[in-house]
């Protein structure tokens, strides 16, 4: 697996399209989130895994940064990294690059792992979290740290 992982290519549809012109708000959350998709199944989480486990994952909280506008027609891949994790959770940040290599979006996000008969946070099984130790240790690019755990605020006069 690599790592960072880079999804494939996706598509902005014309459905996706608000009254301003670009991209509504909305639909760059779903360009990450189908880029997970991509990366799940290599960790060993997915649709299988639910089936099998009763378990899977909730968003707790999810942060966007919209830095430049994407239309009908452009093409981006989203990278994801893993900053950390323990038994239950994982903090992930994700950059959105148009194909022409500009960063059009970030997001950052924590993501609990849930055993669906509770619900309730549950540990991950040790494969897993084999796994995400092997793909943070296999990062040797990172993002911007600068860009990590902002907050949002007013500057008090």
């Amino acid at each position: 697996m690599q790592a960072p992982f880079r999804s494939s290519l996706q598509t902005v549809k014309p459905e996706w399209i608000d009254y301003n012109g670009h991209l509504n708000m909305a639909y760059y959350n779903v360009l990450f989130d189908e880029s997970v998709d991509q990366l799940y199944p290599l960790i060993g989480f997915g649709l299988d895994y639910l089936e099998t486990t009763g378990c899977t994952t909730y968003v707790a909280e999810f942060h966007i940064c919209y830095l430049r506008e994407l239309h009908e027609g452009d093409e981006v891949t989203c990278t994801f990294y893993l900053i950390e994790h323990d038994e239950k959770r994982f903090h992930a940040y994700q950059e959105m690059h148009h194909k022409d290599g500009w960063l059009a979006a970030t997001a950052e996000g924590l993501t609990l792992h849930v055993d669906q008969s509770g619900p309730k946070v549950a540990p991950m099984p040790q494969s897993i979290q084999d796994k995400l130790a092997a793909f943070k240790a296999a990062q040797t690019e990172m993002p911007d740290p600068s860009r990590i755990s902002r907050r949002i605020a007013l500057k008090r006069k």
